[in-house]
Parts: C-alpha cells; sequence; structure tokens
C-alpha cells in the first residue's frame, strides 16, 4: 500500500471507532481484522479493557478442515466459532466494528456467521 492508502485506511478507521464510541458505550465490540492470508475476529469490553472471546483462521480446530484463511468460507467458520465462544462468555449483543474494511466479502461473511450463530448487532 502507499502511504496515502495507509492514510485513508487509518482515517476510515478512526471515523468508524468515533461512531461506534459515540452510539453504545455499554456493549462489547466485535472487531474484525483481516490480511491476505488469515481473519482474525474478537469480541471487546471496551469498559474493562479485556478480550471476551476470539477466533480465527489460524485456529487449531478450524485449520485441518480448510484449504485457505483468506477466503468466504474461512471467514464465516470464524464467525460461527467466535459466536460460540462469545455465548459461552455470556455476550449476547454486540457492536460490529469493521474496523476500515468495507462491509463486503470476508467480512460480512463472518458478520452473517456470527450472526446466524446468535450474536445480535
Amino acid at each position: 500500500m502507499s502511504l496515502k492508502a495507509v492514510d485513508l485506511f487509518t482515517r476510515r478507521q478512526g471515523r468508524v471507532r468515533y461512531r461506534i464510541n459515540r452510539a453504545v458505550r455499554r456493549q462489547p465490540r466485535l472487531t474484525v481484522f483481516r490480511s491476505s492470508k488469515h481473519i482474525y475476529a474478537q469480541v471487546i469490553d471496551d469498559t474493562n479493557g479485556r478480550t471476551l472471546a476470539a477466533a480465527s483462521s489460524l485456529d487449531k480446530t478450524l485449520k485441518p478442515g480448510m484449504k485457505r484463511g483468506a477466503n468466504k468460507d474461512a471467514a464465516a467458520a470464524v464467525g460461527k466459532l467466535l459466536a460460540e465462544r462469545a455465548k459461552a462468555a455470556g455476550v449476547t449483543a454486540v457492536v460490529f466494528d469493521r474496523g476500515g474494511y468495507l462491509f463486503h466479502g470476508r467480512v460480512k461473511a463472518l458478520a452473517d456467521a456470527a450472526r446466524e450463530g446468535g450474536l445480535q448487532f
């Protein structure tokens, strides 16, 4: 990425976080990070600064069943696993933080799978 692209991504990320923090302060935040090879997701309690649940395409339970960690199928599997772990931690409602990524492709697949798994956002 060029320097300009990084700056634009950082600005989008800050804009999304600002809107999330302004709108809802009580609910945990489901945040997504995607790289070129894998996808990661966490449910974070910002008031206490703790990670309540996390899942990624590198997870030992998911990795044997996947050919690649950077496609929609892998993102959906991560979303379902994250929803199970969040429900086990007692979290049912979250705020979705897409970071600076567009709500499209892998990010959307993860979000839809998390909703199917029982998380509300």
